[in-house]
């Protein structure tokens, strides 16, 4: 079987972007870890190192500027819906993000998306309490100290 596409979905803004200038790095049933660059240039950062955790519902990415410099790890809440008719997958973005600063400064980004969603029924109910326990698994995971086992994989594959 050829490596399936990769998609992202967003719903604030509502877009579906082919992933198609990621380089995949690791394929397994639930880890997928990929290399990128920006899609619009931006000052504040430049690349990163992205691990789908399709069964825990996250993206860990490790965030460099473009001077290689790490900016910090951003945690997107994510659900993966794979059609293998298609041999594609799509990566949701569930709109609640965490970012942890070298510092070890955490910080919880777009809960409002998360209402905005709900409220204008871009999302389900189903899906925003999923969003909401995930974030609640992920924030359990960096405030026992454990982030670094999903840190891991990323760092593992930062010499490809």
């Amino acid at each position: 079987m050829t490596t399936p596409m990769l998609y992202r979905r967003r719903f604030i803004p509502d877009e579906l972007i082919h992933l198609k200038d990621d380089t995949i790095l690791v394929m397994e049933p639930d880890l997928i870890i990929t290399k990128w660059i920006t899609l619009h240039p931006r000052n504040d950062i430049a690349r990163g190192i992205s691990a789908f955790y399709l069964d825990k519902g996250y993206k860990i990415s490790k965030i460099y500027d473009k001077y290689d410099h790490v900016v910090y790890w951003y945690c997107d809440i994510i659900q993966a819906k794979k059609d293998p008719d298609k041999n594609t997958i799509i990566i949701e973005d569930l709109l609640i993000d965490v970012l942890l600063y070298e510092d070890g400064t955490v910080q919880i980004v777009d809960l409002d998306e998360l209402s905005d969603a709900l409220d204008q029924k871009l999302i389900t109910q189903k899906e925003a309490t999923y969003a909401l326990r995930t974030l609640n698994t992920l924030l359990r995971t960096i405030y026992d100290g454990h982030f670094d086992t999903l840190q891991v994989p990323v760092n593992q594959t930062e010499q490809f």
